[in-house]
């Protein structure tokens, strides 16, 4: 134990880490010296009321938004993502609340946007043929996974999808292409009870295979189930690190609400 009496947990090192984010609009400060650690192979829930700052930190870990100071390190290195991008790039797939897909392009396309898979031989390299069959397979493949059996014409175009439906593709994106980090940013929140399901066993499946996972996410059940860590955030910073099994959800809301102080058993470094 430390000398707060916090039980103190021996980790790897972060394979992601954040310090002293700092993330002002005008008066409007968004991120107030925010840290953040995922560790290789874990599932890391990150909770917080409306405001807190949980889109803006994850947005500056993975370049959509610039910090005004602090430092963001990927695998011991320091990193400075201009952009999605840069982090997808580098192994970084995010699921944004908005989905970031192009709802006039076909699911395929979404699926493959900016990593297209090309023809072998001459037809690929000199004359830059799409290998479509070897696309749509693969997409089918992922598609299956999450369950989405709904979806008849992978060719069809995002915008006749469901909102399910189009939740469900940006998740398979980022399953499919997630090499070292996978960031999931409210996965669930427009989808049915199956689909869901469907979407917390790729959670964990991924985490056997060895890819840590941050999930964003008011659905506290779902927190609580997956996740081997919660992040606590509260007024632009990192407030607490509990343990979820060692805290029930009424207690977390509390903490993230400010209307408790998290006790030193339920902490983790």
């Amino acid at each position: 134990m430390d000398q707060k009496g916090v039980t103190m947990t021996t980790h790897p090192a972060p394979i992601l880490q954040a310090r002293g984010l700092i993330k002002r609009y005008g008066r409007v400060v968004a991120l107030d010296g925010a840290d953040f650690d995922l560790y290789p192979g874990e599932i890391l829930g990150l909770i917080g009321d409306n405001g807190a700052g949980k889109s803006t930190l994850i947005k500056t870990i993975v370049g959509a938004v610039i910090p005004d100071s602090g430092e963001i390190r990927l695998d011991g290195e320091v990193v400075h993502f201009k952009s999605p991008l840069d982090a997808r790039n580098a192994g970084i797939e995010t699921v944004f609340q908005n989905l970031a897909l192009s709802p006039a392009l076909s699911i395929v396309d979404n699926l493959f946007m900016g990593r297209e898979m090309r023809k072998t031989g001459i037809l690929g390299s000199i004359f830059r043929m799409l290998d479509r069959a070897g696309m749509q397979k693969a997409a089918r493949a992922k598609l299956s996974d999450l369950g989405l059996l709904t979806i008849q014409n992978i060719g069809q175009s995002v915008e006749t999808l469901s909102g399910g439906q189009r939740q469900g593709v940006a998740v398979a994106r980022a399953a499919a292409f997630g090499s070292k980090v996978i960031i999931m940013d409210e996965p669930t929140a427009a989808l049915g009870v199956k689909e869901s399901r469907r979407v917390l066993e790729l959670m964990k499946t991924l985490k056997s295979r060895g890819v840590p996972i941050v999930l964003i996410s008011h659905n506290m059940p779902h927190v609580f189930e997956v996740a081997d860590r919660i992040h606590i955030h509260r007024l632009g910073r990192r407030h607490a690190v509990v343990d979820p099994k060692k805290m029930s959800m009424s207690d977390a809301v509390a903490i993230m609400t400010g209307a408790k102080e998290p006790t030193a058993d339920a902490m983790m470094a």
